[in-house]
């Protein structure tokens, strides 16, 4: 059975574009990529960015998977990319974030679904609104629009522009 899985992609290290083209590329190989918003630059959150900015997006993919193998697989993913966990919320060649497992809620130590800080971020709502428009929050019964008109995160975002 495919589940409908909404992840968040992003990183500020090195060449920002390439990584999220890899790690998409990686991802793609173990679950069905079914839509991808447009890349957006942002703001770092929640801490010390030494690097600047960085490039976000969110894919909608399907996958037969469990949420506790996705992580296992999305884990191994950032690290052959070079992720490295020196500082929470620091610098990152790539993260990938579940956002969304289907419906579900599920709090371990290891994992909760959905992201904790999803509703703080308007770097993965701006997104996540451009596909997922209607998408309704299982806990908080909102829509991605709804929480997006309600998130408080001032941070700069932008539809990214590659340099020709």
């Amino acid at each position: 059975m495919q589940t409908e899985v909404v992840l968040g992609i992003g990183g500020n290290k090195g060449d920002r574009s390439s990584y999220l083209a890899r790690a998409r590329e990686a991802l793609s190989r173990e679950v069905m990529l079914i839509s991808s918003s447009q890349v957006y630059e942002t703001e770092a959150w929640g801490g010390v960015a030494e690097n600047g900015s960085f490039l976000n997006q969110v894919l909608l993919v399907h996958t037969s998977l469990e949420p506790l193998a996705l992580l296992k697989l999305t884990q191994a993913i950032e690290l052959a990319l070079g992720r490295t966990r020196d500082q929470h919320w620091g610098d990152r060649t790539i993260d990938i974030d579940i956002l969304y497992f289907g419906d579900q809620v599920c709090s371990s130590s290891s994992l909760t679904i959905p992201h904790p800080y999803l509703t703080q971020r308007s770097f993965v709502l701006q997104p996540l609104a451009e596909i997922l428009p209607k998408k309704i929050h299982p806990i908080l019964r909102k829509t991605t629009l709804e929480l997006l008109a309600e998130c408080t995160d001032q941070g700069q975002i932008s539809v990214w522009k590659q340099a020709k």
